[in-house]
């Protein structure tokens, strides 16, 4: 008797590879079998009698949708596909959502390349709204605790930060090649410099115009970007994908200690904490490209594939429930 029980993982975009894992599932022997998703027929790129490899077809439409093998007529496993929130991007990054539910992307563009639209906002209405500020190459985003956004800019070493009458705000220079982004509770904001350098910036007690940039940790140097993401223990993490063939997650304490969380990562991109301290972790590496997820509360962490992916750089949790994924040029919701 053929049997479905389940896929792995559960989640994905559309061109993500899944598994359909069962018992005694029905492989002709002449072709691959036949499995559609939502009513799309799938590339299959793989098949036993136990598990069923296909490529997420790109018309299908978001949400739950029905995975059937056409030889087991009557047998369905749900899949959750991602919907698609926001294209014609340029994002190095993850999203940033803000406390009302906003969604700030960038378009990012070469490197030297000053966009005429660098920032957008889709706000909780579905309207996009175009933030025509003067930054070349935003890279990062980080949200400040009191509401305030802060964007890196690779090309110029610079941050910045919006303010309310929607301006971008030279916050700090001299960050080297400033790329990945993340705000304390306390204000104090994280800068990674790919070339090696943590740098922090902190506002002296006598206000703002006491700000002090000084180096924080040292990580190895990235081919691409570093990624910060502050922890609800109060560690900074990074990920910093080199030309090596595995990379890792580092976290540094708030005594300076760089320590490896997990391995295991191809080219680990963007990150993001969800409400009960788990970590995620989206990977670009092609052929194992997708959202993992790490719980760094207990010992040796390892990475599981919970959203199966073509290529992501950012994932961010929205206010509102569920969280956005992000490619190079699309941003979805899942």
């Amino acid at each position: 008797m053929s049997v479905l029980s389940t896929l792995r993982p559960k989640g994905a975009v559309p061109g993500g590879r899944v598994t359909l894992l069962g018992t005694n599932l029905p492989v002709p022997p002449d072709a691959p079998p036949q499995v559609t998703v939502g009513g799309h027929r799938a590339l299959v790129v793989s098949a036993s009698s136990h598990s069923i490899g296909f490529v997420v077809p790109a018309e299908v439409a978001g949400g739950p949708v029905p995975t059937r093998v056409l030889d087991l007529p009557g047998e369905q496993l749900v899949l959750d596909v991602a919907r698609v929130m926001a294209t014609d991007i340029h994002q190095v990054d993850s999203p940033l959502c803000d406390t009302d539910g906003a969604v700030y992307l960038t378009h990012s563009g070469t490197r030297g390349e000053k966009a005429p639209v660098p920032l957008y906002r889709m706000n909780r209405d579905g309207s996009r709204d175009s933030l025509s500020v003067e930054v070349a190459n935003p890279t990062s985003l980080a949200l400040g605790p009191d509401g305030t956004v802060y964007v890196s800019s690779r090309f110029e070493g610079q941050v910045y930060r919006l303010t309310a009458d929607g301006r971008a705000e030279l916050y700090a220079t001299d960050l080297g090649v400033a790329t990945g982004l993340a705000c304390a509770a306390d204000g104090t904001l994280y800068v990674g410099d790919r070339t090696g350098t943590i740098l922090r910036i902190s506002v002296g007690g006598s206000g703002e115009s006491e700000r002090h940039v000084e180096p924080y940790a040292s990580i190895p140097a990235s081919v691409a970007a570093f990624h910060l993401a502050i922890g609800p223990d109060g560690c900074l993490y990074v990920t910093a994908p080199t030309l090596a063939s595995t990379d890792v997650v580092y976290r540094v304490t708030p005594e300076r200690e760089v320590q490896v969380v997990c391995g295991g990562f191809g080219r680990p991109q963007g990150m993001a904490f969800d409400g009960s301290g788990v970590l995620f972790v989206t990977d670009a590496l092609a052929g194992a490209s997708g959202l993992y997820r790490v719980d760094v509360r207990g010992p040796a962490p390892v990475p599981e594939l919970v959203i199966a992916a073509p290529h992501l750089v950012g994932v961010a949790f929205h206010p509102d429930g569920g969280m956005l994924l992000a490619s190079h040029d699309t941003v979805w919701q899942i």
